[in-house]
This record gives structure tokens, sequence and C-alpha cells, in this order.
């Protein structure tokens, strides 16, 4: 299977092949659908980090629904958006450099929200109950995981602009 636009960039279609698929099956055994995961895996490998739907399609040997889907729920986390090509009514997704740094902000806000309603669970239960106690750890443990979230991408942010010389 050939990316397009990969002939004569020296690359070997084959091994981009296989890593795509070795990458989207360990992102499906974290959790992520299957197809999403293709597509992401296809996007990070490609040399201008785009694709349209017809060349992610034709790389993946997958229906234009399927690309679809697994953009909406790739774009709902945060890790490709969509981009109108210049003079075309296609549209192009695109994995950012930074596509690890969002999904990760992303979640904190969901973190952010857990706790929110946690804390409304521990007030309705009583901190004394057996249930009330878990929900307190829980909570506990999302707030210090929220702290220290803030401060590795802080640090994230630092590494990767003296690593790739890169402002965030």
């Amino acid at each position: 299977m050939t990316e397009p636009g990969v002939a004569g960039s020296g690359r070997d279609s084959e091994a981009v092949s296989r890593f795509v698929e070795s990458f989207a099956a360990q992102l499906v055994e974290a959790g992520m659908q299957r197809m999403a995961a293709r597509v992401f895996a296809a996007l990070l490998a490609s040399d201008a980090g785009a694709l349209t739907s017809a060349e992610l399609g034709e790389q993946l040997q997958v229906s234009p629904a399927a690309v679809s889907g697994a953009v909406r729920y790739l774009s709902q986390v945060h890790m490709v958006s969509r981009e109108r090509e210049p003079g075309s009514r296609r549209e192009r997704y695109r994995v950012h450099s930074d596509q690890w740094y969002e999904a990760l902000t992303n979640r904190d806000a969901i973190l952010k929200r857990w706790a929110q309603t946690l804390r409304v669970g521990v007030d309705s239960l009583g901190v004394e109950s057996p249930g009330g106690q878990r929900i307190a750890e829980t909570l506990a443990f999302f707030e210090y995981l929220e702290g220290e979230l803030t401060n590795l991408m802080d640090r994230w942010r630092e590494e990767r602009a003296k690593t790739f010389g890169q402002d965030s």
C-alpha cells in the first residue's frame, strides 16, 4: 500500500504500512476505536501530516464513511483538525506536532468536570459512608492528577522549545 505522495520520497511504503497498523493496534489496546487509531497513525506517519478522506481511504483500504466517523471522533478529542484545501471544497485532516499536548489538555478539562461531580457525590453520600469514602478518594486522585498534569504540561513546553526550537 502506497501513501499518497510517497512515491519518489525514498520511503518504504510497506514499512510505513506496518508501522501504521502496529501503532494503531497499540492504540486500540489502550482503548481507542480501531478505525480512529488507524486514521490517526496514518496521519502521524504521513510526510505532510495531512491527508484527504480519499487519500486516507486509499491508504487504509476503507470507505469514506469509515474515515468520516474516525475523523469525527479524533476531532472531538482534539487529536486532528479539519482544514479546507485552498481553492477546493475538499477537506484535509491534519495532525499537529502538539496533538498529545492538546489531547491531554482536553482530558484536564474532563478531570475538572468529573471532580465537580465527585464533590457533589461526597456531599450527597457523606464522607463517612463507604461509598462516600471511595468517591472522596477518587476525587483526591483526580485533584492530584490535575495539579500534576498542569506542571507536566508546563515542563513539556519548556522541553519542547529546548529540544525542537519551537515555542508553544
